[in-house]
């Protein structure tokens, strides 16, 4: 193994068959209450969690210019333990082991990239 080599290497959880693909093995702590282990259907009848990202009620299927891009936002969208994201450098040192991500990657303080409607509840940052 070369130098570094053993900083690349894949975690045991990768190699676990308990886990799905997009899974990692969570600690303790941050896998209690964190909702369903199985797929399941949102409010706008998308299963989340079973990797067919194609689904006939998805807004993604059914995109138009009057799609409001928020309405993909939350909670909903995202599998508390099945989500490709999960297999990141930076989760997988979060959830598998304990190591909080850097304060300050991706922040413009003085740059306001919110989405719009944000913006008109504050009336003195409205155009």
């Amino acid at each position: 193994m070369t130098a570094g080599a053993a900083d690349k290497a894949p975690l045991v959880s990768a190699d676990d068959p308990a886990l799905d693909p997009f899974e990692i093995n969570f600690l303790p702590e941050l896998s209690e209450g964190r909702g369903p282990r199985a797929p399941y259907t949102n409010s706008h009848g998308v299963v989340i969690g079973d990797h067919e990202y194609e689904s006939a009620n998805s807004p993604l299927s059914n995109w138009t210019e009057d799609t409001d891009p928020a309405i993909m936002a939350g909670d909903e969208w995202v599998h508390p333990y099945k989500d490709i994201g999960f297999l990141t450098d930076e989760n997988r040192d979060y959830f598998e082991r304990g190591i909080a991500p850097a304060a300050g990657i991706f922040m413009h303080p003085d740059k306001n990239t919110s989405y719009a409607a944000a913006e008109a509840d504050e009336p003195d940052r409205a155009e």
